[in-house]
């Protein structure tokens, strides 16, 4: 059941302080709450649940605001919960009535929370987030210029200096033509598991399924004469003997992944025995159930690669645990091969947007398409340029630029002009468009660094793809509440220079007022 809130209502006056006091209004998270559209993330988050079936369901404001603060301070659920019942703004931004010193929920709530919202649902929230941060950024520009108009007469002030050109496309900006720039590029989000080796696989499956059985066994007395006829002890044995060796030669290695493929496939005869004894595998728990069918699939897996001559195969198993997860071969530096997600992010004049979360490998260079037609959704126009690697440019993606006439960095083709002064102004432009998409690079960075991307710590694949959804999330709401922050310093410092030129000068300003440039900003 779900009881729809109240939401906006409640200002920072009213919010109940304890030992008396109010909010202060220039925080970060009161200004997040004005910035997060809530009405409309209830008007998606209501329907999932039943109108008068069950115990009601916690708000959309506190889960939503719950997983923005994990996210955001890179904590875990138990220290989100914690932190949420210390601090009186989160609890405002989380829509409390007032400060309360008790637990808010549960922390294994967090797990749910996660669950109802998607990636799908993050990305939409992220649009419509970018979309309310852009309309705040243009009305507190206005209300600026409107303030330098009242204080200069004839209009001219910091309006110009602090436009916002190049984030928000103008209102008078004719229809069809290009506008704006458009970084993409591609990484890896690294999931939360060992490095994985084929022994060490084969030895966690062959220890799984040794549970199992166990379990089994307990139903019935009569059912121990199905246990496999071999010495636990000795199997541990024979991969330690092999796995604690720094670099153990390949004849070693084959034997040692041998014999636990046999003790791996009497494991799993001795289970089909004991079922057809009568055993029942509904008593075991879900997440057994589902190791039980990825340590069958390692076993047809690692049969095949012990016997062929390859060494690749198609959905390759690295965890039991995480079964979505695949090889990601980058051939990078630091790690030739990476074991996680792969997505796509375009930079949308200066806003990360996620574009693609895959578990599976892909060219991204196809991408490119897809992410131009998205920017004319949103904007009603192509982007001017793309900014983006060697491996989006392509021959397709060439043709699709030109007839819409976005310039596509990178060489162009033929060859040079004979003109010097030509082929200087083009390697300017390359050189330009080139440092224009490092900012895709330092969003990567900046996501790994501060947000979390570095390590995707959820165990469900729904979880982890929610949680790279929302560092991006993140990103742009703290990248509009600088630029807010940033306006309001500036028009605090011309203030500031205008009042002390008045002061010196004996409230009069001699001559024409000064400009933008000619003031002292301070911040």
């Amino acid at each position: 059941m779900y009881r729809k809130q109240h939401i906006g209502l409640l200002s920072i006056e009213d919010f109940h302080v304890p030992f008396c006091g109010t909010l202060d209004p220039g925080n970060r998270w009161v200004l997040l709450a004005e910035l997060i559209p809530w009405q409309e993330m209830e008007e998606a988050y209501a329907p999932q649940f039943s109108v008068n079936l069950g115990a009601p369901a916690k708000p959309v404001r506190l889960a939503f605001g719950s997983l923005y603060i994990k996210q955001r301070l890179g904590l875990t659920d138990e220290e989100t919960v914690l932190q949420i019942q210390e601090n009186a703004y989160m609890q405002f931004f989380l829509g409390f009535a007032g400060y309360s010193s008790k637990v808010p929920f549960d922390p294994s709530m967090m797990v749910h929370f996660r669950k109802r919202f998607s990636d799908h649902d993050l990305r939409r929230i992220n649009e419509v987030v970018v979309q309310r941060g852009m309309e705040m950024l243009v009305e507190a520009a206005a209300s600026q210029c409107h303030d330098d108009e009242d204080s200069n007469g004839d209009g001219s002030g910091s309006g110009d200096q602090l436009s916002l050109d190049a984030l928000i496309k103008p209102a008078d900006w004719p229809d069809g033509k290009n506008w704006g720039t458009l970084s993409i590029d591609a990484s890896w989000a690294p999931a939360d598991i060992t490095y994985p080796t084929d022994l060490k696989l084969l030895n966690e499956a062959r220890v799984s399924t040794e549970k199992v059985i166990d379990d089994l066994c307990k139903q019935s007395t009569g059912f121990g004469v199905h246990r496999p006829r071999y010495d636990r002890g000795k199997a541990r044995a024979c991969f330690l003997n092999v796995a604690k060796q720094k670099r153990p030669r390949w004849r070693r290695l084959k034997a040692a992944m041998r014999k636990q493929l046999s003790y791996l496939q009497r494991s799993l005869e001795s289970i089909d025995a004991l079922i057809a004894a009568g055993a029942s595998l509904s008593a075991l728990k879900e997440h057994w159930w589902q190791k039980l069918l990825a340590c069958s699939e390692l076993f047809r897996q690692q049969t095949i690669l012990l016997h062929s001559k390859t060494r690749s195969i198609p959905d390759r198993l690295v965890s039991l645990v995480q079964r979505w997860v695949r090889p990601i071969v980058r051939g990078k530096a630091r790690a030739a091969v990476e074991f996680g997600a792969k997505i796509s992010v375009s930079v949308q004049n200066g806003f990360p947007l996620l574009h693609r979360i895959s578990w599976n490998a892909y060219n991204e260079g196809n991408d490119l398409i897809a992410q131009a037609e998205k920017y004319k959704q949103d904007y009603d126009c192509y982007p001017e340029r793309i900014c983006a690697d060697r491996i989006y440019i392509n021959a397709k993606n060439r043709h699709f630029c030109a007839r819409a006439g976005i310039r596509l960095s990178g060489k162009r083709l033929g060859r040079p002009p004979k003109d010097p002064e030509v082929s200087a102004a083009h390697r300017q432009q390359l050189l330009a468009d080139q440092r224009r998409r490092n900012e895709v690079e330092g969003v990567f960075g900046t996501g790994k660094r501060k947000y979390s991307l570095k390590l995707i710590m959820a165990r469900l694949a729904a979880g982890a793809e929610g949680s790279i959804s929302m560092s991006f999330l993140v990103m742009c709401a703290e990248k509009i509440l600088r630029l807010l922050r940033l306006l309001f310093v500036f028009l605090f410092a011309w203030l500031w220079g205008l009042f002390k030129l008045n002061s010196m000068d004996g409230g009069a300003c001699n001559g024409p007022c000064p400009k933008w440039d000619d003031l002292p900003v301070t911040a």
